[in-house]
């Protein structure tokens, strides 16, 4: 009898208790992260490589970082992508941190991106494996 007593009051607490995550799910993770950074240039490396755009964006704003536990870890991004002064023909350095943001007017644009990118650290592999962008009415704040 006492052992049937234990296992409800047992049962009652563990359902009672809230889990912030379950095992396998996306959480939460800070913008500062160096994983997120790297994650983040390499959507913007894939935007670049995909959009006739003259000029080179790079971002101006990670609005939030996810990161999922898989065969590696795939990263869910939501960032702000701004268009620099680095045109794409003759640019030859992968570093964007040279490049600075257009100026207010009419070449100033910027997008508000999904990505969904996946690493495996140990494998040297980055991969984007979605990615969606729409026309933001943000203009950049960075430089």
């Amino acid at each position: 009898m006492l052992l049937l007593f234990s296992g409800l009051c047992l049962c009652s607490i563990v359902s009672c208790q809230r889990y912030t995550s379950v095992p396998g799910s996306p959480y939460n993770i800070s913008t500062d992260n160096k994983g997120v950074l790297k994650a983040v240039l390499h959507g913007a490396y894939s935007f670049n490589n995909q959009t006739n755009d003259a000029f080179l964006f790079k971002p101006s704003a990670i609005e939030k970082a996810e990161r999922q536990l898989v065969k590696g870890f795939k990263y869910i991004l939501k960032v702000d992508l701004s268009r620099t002064v680095c045109r794409k023909k003759g640019h030859r350095d992968a570093d964007l941190t040279n490049c600075k943001f257009q100026p207010n007017g009419l070449l100033q644009q910027t997008f508000h991106c999904d990505f969904e990118v996946w690493t495996m650290p140990w494998l040297h592999f980055m991969k984007t494996t979605y990615f969606l962008c729409s026309p933001s009415d943000r203009p950049s704040t960075s430089s």
